[in-house]
Formats: structure tokens, C-alpha cells, sequence
């Protein structure tokens, strides 16, 4: 995301940005033109802004100057320089873009009138004038055009831009002066496609905001026709210049005419329920007529993907360079994908020696994308792969291996949504005991009182609410005998018990592992504990490889792809469907819908697909998105993406009016929890302001025709497979807005980095969360030559069960950039809108929320300072950081970006 420095002069109504380069560029020297300033927006969005400094709020009009009857009016339009626009000059289209620049035909822009005539009912005449090329400056070029501005044109509703270059443009702003009341802003920030390709003007509308009956009379056409456009026709393949917002099926993650092993189901139906993704149109596979066929990009609405403007996919381009440059050049180097670790030190070597990549022109520029994995040897042609140390590690060289450790990270690691309390004993299974085995647990009531030394029963301890599990047993299940079809890794149904200890810490009592019946042989399972012999502990080790690669799995494929990039997608496309540009809530929305789509094209390229880093290295190996499907039928619900919802759903937490967020935790010391909440009630109040002031009643919210279509189509088209679910919250009042819009930022922004940014931090070094577990345990039908391996070497058995080299390597890479914040990051509260200026109320309840959290951090700084919260400070410990609004660019383990952009 691009981001300029600036300096704020305070006015009553509005941001003034000053330049320090201004009066470098050629029209910017001296005269009337000394006065503009250009005031550059960071925001990617399909519409403009009109701001303009006055005294006071209210509408832009084009005013008498004197007795004139019209009022000269410069605009200086301001376009980014991009990569696709330098290579393209490099051809045929350069010399004729330079003529449309000399001639001054480079782009038309009209100003278009709010209201209708009031004497004819028509829509006013546009006011017309071509810009002209008339300087540039580092990565800008300036053009000028001038209006002559009719006495009764009255205020400015929108801007029509026509391209008159071969080529796209990216528009940043427009600048108009000459207003009796000041300078106009409008801010673009949007790619505007050649009129030979689309002879369709681009629209973008002012910055006042307007619910669909408020619309002025001279934009209601527009507003029609703009939506129109987003919708498309559903026909066709989608061209990379399009900007239609369609659904699909993930049809497209399969690649059958390739190989057969490559075929995927589709996910999305009655077999395979799943959210809907972003339609390409792509023809359909020679193999299978129900899958879409691959291509080398994936199609993103236009202003959806900023891949090709300076700066603003610094996070999108390093993820690329790892996928298409950085994996097979470590394929090349690692020829034995089998090979694993031959010994602890050799894991240490990534983190002090590296991986040398081999000399090829792929990985050339590597050193200059991503400096901080890959590093140049002086005296080789070569370049390295050097990971950083991760902070665990870095402050406790021994924590991956220490129980407490093991036990904490459920509550203030990587994936803290996943633990629940134990309501009912014996733990029991759902499925059907006639395919899977028994249904009750093999972790028996004396074996817990026997763990918990007799400080109490299990039925005290239920009732006290000390028993806690994470339960992967009933989900795992039915993959694990098609998982182990595969070569080179193995996969368990499993549980693990917890009881809370009264220093509010987790201490782990019971692993269970179990295989259900194949090949006529019944089910197996053990259960392994704490003990106090050789066998015993390194056994119990090896449980817990098996269950942290099960909760690795269930991380990414849950809580973090199908929660926050999955579940999120159809929510934007329904925004840019069914809300206009000028609907204040597509406005409030946007920021965290930002760059999310072109993430997720991305992973469909190479993360998620057959034979993806996630297939190559995730426990459930080529079904594992298609486990994130059983998951979705399982356990997603709307309602409770809500934070204090997910909470009370996992026992974690009771109503509670009298305790603070209104809840009860279950374990007061639960740093997710905790620090989630101080951020849910921000978010809450924000939104709270933010709707009351559209929305003063429950009349104004029903008679929203927009806003009633973009939620009956999120349930209906966006989450087609779950419409008819009961679960859905109902749009009737205000309220129920604000849960709605409180739930899709929550997600976007705050779960997102939860368990998103401390992934380098916590699976950088893979023993403390391996992705995959390669080999059974070893009392399970073991063979004589590998029970004699696991007596004589059991380290040996436990870095076979690891991750292999190329796995483990290929993982940390992408984690490092995954956890990377860009050095444009834009953070939740941390910058507003431009639109929302000057709206006094709108702006006064915005700079309260970004004041309420400048104070949660300071909060989360004092609580981890707390020597009595033990899961948050304590000798060696990572403090919990992830939900601390702000950050530095780089791997920081905290900052709660607006949106899901990496």
C-alpha cells in the first residue's frame, strides 16, 4: 500500500498536506499555481473524493467570482508512473501515447453536475477538457486541463475520465483550483483502461456519502449504471483489465488434463460445501467438465490487484518470488524431497550457515526482493538462504521442547482459537462407531485423577471447570487411512487433555492417538502421558510431534485460510455488487477489504492447489483443502466469528454484565482472549457511531435497498450452501448492523493477525509446530528394525518424524514473508479515510477509536509485563504481541492491519 510523508496542517474542516517537492515541478513555480497542493491518498479504491478546505462542512459548488458568469477552474491530474506502464513504452503504443501527450489528448475528464436541471428535469451538460502532460517528478507525471464553470452548475457530484492512451492508467488525484471556497480534491487511486479497449467512461463520485433514497437526482443514473458495470453478465472469461465482481466454485485448484493425480473435487455444493470465490470464466478442463482450467495468473477485479504500482504489493511480490523463484531453486539445491535432518544441529545450520541456491538467473534478483532470507556470497556467483532466528527460539533455545511451552501456545500462541472446555466426560466421538471404532475416549477417569496426583476428581474438575482439550479426533478421522495412501507421511485422529493449573497455566495430562479400522484389522489407539522413564518421555515427544502437526494443519487450513481469506472473499464481492461507492457503508467496509482478493488469487496459484506448498507439506497432504471444506459444514457459522460468540461457544467464557467486555473468562489468563476483547469493543464502538449517525432508526436501515441486497446476497449467493441456515443474524435495526459489520472487521482485521504474524516467530523453527508427521508411532505395529531404530537412536525417529529438508525449508520460507508487515502498511485506526474528514461527527468518533487504541497498547505492554500472568511474562517467554494495534515494517509478532493482505 503506498504512502507518502507528509505534514498535517490542522484547519476546522479538513487535512491540508503540504509538499516539501511541490516547488520543484515545472506549474507549481510561482504565480496562482503556487498555491495547489497536492494531497496523495494511500487508499486503493474504485471511487474518488472530492474534499475542498473551507471554513465550514457542506457541499462543493462552483461559485461566482465578482459578476462573472462562469469561473476558471485548473485541474492537475496526477498519475503514477507503474512497471506495466514503463515496459509497455517500450513498444509501438510508447510513440502514439507520446503524440496523444503532445497533442494534449491524454485524458478527457468531465465534471459532472449533482442535481438535475430544475427547469428541464435533465441531466446537466458535463463540462469537458483533455489534460495535458506538463512535468513529472520521481515516480508522478502531472497534467493540467482547464474548465470554464457556468454560474448554475451548482455542486460537483462525480468525475468522468476518459483514457486516451494505448495503454492503462493508474489515476491518483485530481486537483482543482480556482473555487471561490478553496482548492477541490479528488482522490482516484484506480486504474483507468484505454478507450480503444472499453469506450466506457470511469465514474468516480464525491466524497459525501448517500444512502440510495438520498441520492442527488443527477447521480441516480450513475449509481444504477456504475453497479451494473461490477455485476457483469456472468458470461465470458474475465480479461485482466475487467473490474466484474461474480461468484464461483473453487473449481479451479485441481489440474487433471495435467496429471490425473492432480484432480480436486469441487469445492462448493452439496458434497463439498464451501464459500464462494471471485469468477474468472476460465474454460472448463478436457478431463472433468465440472472443473475450471489453470492459467498463469488468476483474474482479480482491476482495482483489486495493484501488482504492477510502485511500492504497493511489497507483501504480494515477495510471496511471488518465493513461490516462483525462491521453491525451485531449493528444489534444485535439496535433490532428495525424502531427506530429512540427519541431527539437531543441522536444523541449527539454517539459522547460522544457510542454504546455498545454485546459480541461476531465477534467483538473481532474489537478494534485492527479499534481503532478509536471501543473502549474496562475496566470493561465489551464488546466493544463500539464511533465515533470521525466530524470537522463541532466540530468548529459549530449549522452549519447543518444554510441556509448559506446549501448553501456553493453546492460549497466546499461533492458533489460541482452537482449545475448549471439557463439558461432558468421557469424551466422546460423533461419528459412526460401525466405520471409526468405539466412540468413547481411551483417556479413562483413573487416569486423569491419577495425573492430577489426586488434588481432585473428574467430576470436581468439570465442575470447576479445569479440564480443557483440543479435540482434532472426529474431523481427522475420516482422512486418516486416504492420508496414509500417500507416500511419505502418516496422519492420527487425536485429542489432548489439559487441566488449569491455580497459577491460571495449562498443565498437559493425556495425548491420545487413534487409527480407525483398515484392512480388517480393528481400530488403533493409545494414550500417552508425562512419565518418568526413557521410553516413556520420548514417546510422550512423540504424541506431541503428531498433535502439533495436527493443530499446525488445523491452523492453517481453519482458523486462518477458511476464516479470515476464505470467508472474507464473498463478503467483498458482494460490497462492490450490491453497494455503491457512495453508500457509507462500502466506505466503512473498504479499508479492510484491501488487496485480499489478489492474496487469494495468489494462493489458489500456488499455496492451496494440488500439489501446492500446502499439499507438498501439511499433514493431510492433497486433501487438505479439502478438509478445510469439512470444517466449514462442521463448524463455521457467522454469528460466531464474533469474537465474544467464539468465546462462549468454546466455554472459554460466560455472559457476565457486571465483568468487564461483559464476559466471564474460563481461564483469566488467556491472552487471545484478553487482548481480543479490548480490540472487539473498539471495533464495536467505532462501528456503533459510525451506523447510528446513517442510521438513526430502524425505518432509514429497512428502506436501504443496497444495503438489504448486499447481505441477502452474502447469505445467499457469497455463503450459497449455508442460506438456509438458522443461525443467520437478521438486518432489521441498527443493531443488528452493527454486529454484522463489528463480525466481517473483526475478522479481516484482528483474527487475521492473530494468527497470521507470528508465524515466522513460533514455526520458524519447525520443531516447535512441524507442518506434517512422516512416521506412525512406533508402538504401532512396529516392525523389529524399527523398534530396535527407536531404543538405540530415538532422536533419529523423532527428526524422521519430522518434516523432510525440503519441506521444512520450502515452510519457513513462506512463513518469514507470510509474517513480513510491508513498510506501507496501513493499520487498524491508524490513518483516516479522506472521505470522513469532514464529517464532523463521523470524523470526532474515528480519532476516538484511533485514540482508544494507542491506549491498548499500552495496555498489552503493562500486562506483559506482569511477572503474575504466566502465560504472557516468565523467563525465556515470547511476550503476546499479535494484537497490539501497531508495528514496524519487517517480522515484528504484532500489528493488527486493516485488512487481510498477506
Amino acid at each position: 500500500m503506498l504512502k507518502h510523508n507528509f505534514i498535517k496542517s490542522h484547519s476546522s474542516t479538513s487535512q491540508i498536506l503540504f509538499f516539501p517537492h511541490i516547488g520543484k515541478l515545472p506549474f507549481f513555480s510561482g504565480g496562482k499555481n503556487a498555491k495547489n497542493s497536492l494531497s496523495p491518498s494511500s487508499k486503493s479504491t474504485k471511487f474518488c473524493v472530492l474534499r475542498h478546505r473551507v471554513s465550514r462542512p457542506g457541499s462543493i459548488k462552483a461559485v461566482l467570482t465578482g459578476t462573472e458568469k462562469s469561473t476558471s477552474v485548473k485541474a492537475v491530474v496526477t498519475v503514477l508512473q507503474t512497471v506495466g506502464g514503463a515496459l509497455s513504452h517500450l513498444g509501438l503504443t510508447r510513440g502514439l501515447d507520446d503524440i496523444a501527450d503532445v497533442l494534449g489528448r491524454t485524458l478527457l475528464v468531465e465534471l459532472v453536475a449533482a442535481e438535475l436541471d430544475p427547469n428541464s428535469g435533465q441531466e446537466k451538460a458535463t463540462i469537458k477538457s483533455y489534460a495535458r502532460k506538463e512535468g513529472n517528478h520521481e515516480n508522478e507525471t502531472y497534467y493540467e486541463a482547464t474548465f470554464e464553470v457556468p454560474e448554475d452548475f451548482g455542486e460537483i457530484g462525480a468525475v468522468l475520465i476518459e483514457n486516451e492512451h494505448h495503454k492503462e492508467t493508474f489515476v491518483k488525484n485530481i486537483v482543482f483550483d480556482g473555487f471561490a471556497g478553496g482548492s477541490v480534491e479528488v482522490t482516484c487511486n484506480s486504474w483507468i483502461h484505454p478507450k480503444f479497449d472499453n469506450p466506457e467512461k470511469r465514474i468516480f463520485f464525491a466524497n459525501k456519502s448517500y444512502l440510495p433514497s438520498q441520492t442527488p437526482s443527477g447521480l441516480k443514473r450513475y449509481r444504477e449504471k456504475e453497479l451494473t458495470l461490477l455485476r457483469g453478465d456472468g458470461q465470458g472469461e474475465r480479461k485482466t483489465a475487467d473490474r466484474i465482481y461474480d461468484y464461483d466454485v473453487y473449481n479451479d485448484l485441481g489440474d487433471p488434463d495435467a496429471v490425473d493425480d492432480l484432480a480436486r473435487p469441487v469445492l462448493g455444493g452439496a458434497e463439498h460445501p464451501y464459500p464462494r470465490r471471485c469468477r474468472t470464466g476460465r474454460p472448463r478442463t478436457e478431463k472433468d467438465p465440472l472443473s475450471e482450467s489453470r492459467s498463469a495468473s488468476v483474474y482479480v477485479p482491476r482495482d483489486e490487484a495493484f501488482s504492477e504500482v510502485k511500492q504497493m504489493t511489497f507483501s504480494a511480490k515477495t510471496v511471488y518470488s518465493v513461490l516462483h523463484a525462491l521453491v525451485p531453486s531449493l528444489e534444485t539445491s535439496i535433490l532428495d524431497p525424502d531427506l530429512g535432518f540427519p541431527h539437531f544441529t543441522a536444523i541449527d545450520s539454517l539459522f547460522n550457515e544457510g542454504v546455498e541456491l545454485p546459480e541461476q538467473t531465477t534467483t538473481s534478483f532474489l537478494g534485492n526482493i527479499i534481503p532478509r532470507l536471501v543473502k549474496a556470497i562475496t566470493d561465489t556467483k551464488n546466493n544463500v538462504l539464511l533465515f533470521e532466528t525466530p524470537e522463541l527460539i532466540d530468548r529459549d533455545k530449549f522452549s519447543w521442547i518444554r510441556d509448559a511451552e506446549f501448553a501456553r501456545q493453546t492460549l497466546a500462541g499461533l492458533n489460541p482459537c482452537c482449545i475448549e472446555l471439557v463439558t461432558e466426560w468421557p469424551l466422546k466421538s460423533k461419528l459412526d462407531p460401525k466405520v471409526y471404532g468405539p466412540a468413547e475416549s481411551a483417556i479413562t477417569t483413573e487416569l486423569v485423577e491419577k495425573e492430577i496426583g489426586g488434588l481432585m476428581t473428574v467430576e470436581e474438575a468439570l465442575k470447576q471447570k479445569r479440564l480443557f482439550v483440543l479435540d482434532y479426533h472426529d474431523i481427522l478421522m475420516p482422512y486418516v487411512n486416504k492420508v496414509r495412501e500417500l507416500d511419505g507421511t502418516t496422519l492420527y485422529g487425536s485429542r489432548t487433555l489439559f487441566f488449569l493449573m491455580p497459577t491460571n497455566t495449562l498443565r498437559p495430562l493425556a495425548i491420545e492417538l487413534t487409527r480407525p479400522p483398515v484392512d480388517g484389522k480393528p481400530q488403533w489407539r493409545e494414550v500417552f502421558c508425562q512419565t518418568w522413564d526413557a521410553t516413556g518421555v520420548w514417546l510422550w515427544r512423540l504424541a506431541k510431534a503428531h498433535v502439533l502437526a495436527h493443530d499446525s494443519g488445523i491452523h492453517q487450513l481453519v482458523s486462518h485460510w477458511l476464516r479470515t481469506h476464505c470467508c472474507t472473499e464473498p463478503y467483498i464481492i458482494a460490497t462492490n455488487r450490491q453497494l455503491s461507492a457512495m453508500h457509507p457503508i462500502y466506505r466503512l467496509l473498504h479499508p479492510h477489504f484491501r488487496y485480499t482478493m489478489e492474496i487469494n488469487a495468489l494462493a489458489r496459484e500456488a499455496l492451496i492447489n494440488g500439489n501446492g506448498i500446502i499439499e507438498r507439506a501439511f499433514s493431510p497432504g492433497k486433501y487438505s483443502i479439502e478438509l478445510s471444506s469439512v470444517a466449514y459444514d462442521l463448524l463455521w457459522q457467522f454469528d460466531l466469528q464474533a469474537l465474544p460468540a467464539d468465546l462462549i461457544n468454546r466455554g472459554m467464557a460466560v455472559e457476565d454484565p457486571k465483568a468487564p467486555h461483559g464476559l466471564k473468562l474460563t481461564i483469566e489468563d488467556y491472552p487471545y482472549a484478553n487482548d481480543g476483547l479490548l480490540i472487539w469493543d473498539a471495533i464495536k464502538q467505532w462501528v456503533t457511531d459510525y451506523v447510528t449517525h446513517y442510521y438513526p432508526n430502524e425505518t432509514v436501515l429497512l428502506s436501504d435497498s443496497e444495503l438489504q441486497a448486499w447481505w441477502t446476497e452474502i447469505r445467499t449467493k457469497g455463503h450459497a450452501d449455508k442460506k438456509d441456515e438458522p443461525w443467520w443474524p437478521e438486518l432489521k435495526t441498527p443493531n443488528d448492523l452493527i454486529g454484522i459489520l463489528t463480525t466481517i472487521i473483526w475478522v479481516a482485521s484482528a483474527h487475521h493477525a492473530a494468527v497470521n504474524f507470528g508465524q515466522f516467530n513460533f514455526a520458524g523453527y519447525f520443531p516447535n509446530r512441524p507442518t506434517t508427521a512422516r512416521t506412525p508411532m512406533p508402538v504401532e505395529n512396529p516392525s523389529e528394525e524399527e523398534k530396535q531404530q527407536f531404543f538405540e537412536r530415538p532422536e533419529e525417529f523423532l527428526l524422521k518424524c519430522f518434516p523432510s529438508q525440503i519441506q521444512a525449508t520450502i515452510v519457513m520460507a513462506i512463513l518469514d514473508v507470510l509474517s513480513n508487515h510491508s513498510p506501507d502498511e496501513e493499520y487498524i485506526g491508524e490513518q483516516i479515510e479522506p472521505y470522513w474528514v469532514d464529517n464532523k461527527e463521523i470524523n470526532a468518533a474515528f480519532e476516538r477509536f484511533s485514540g482508544r487504541l494507542k491506549v491498548i497498547e499500552g495496555i498489552i505492554d503493562s500486562r506483559n509485563a506482569d511477572q503474575e500472568l504466566k502465560n504472557r511474562a516468565g523467563a525465556g517467554l515470547v511476550p503476546y504481541e499479535l494484537l497490539k494495534p501497531f508495528s514496524e515494517a519487517g517480522v515484528t509478532g504484532k500489528g493488527v492491519p486493516n485488512s487481510i493482505s498477506i
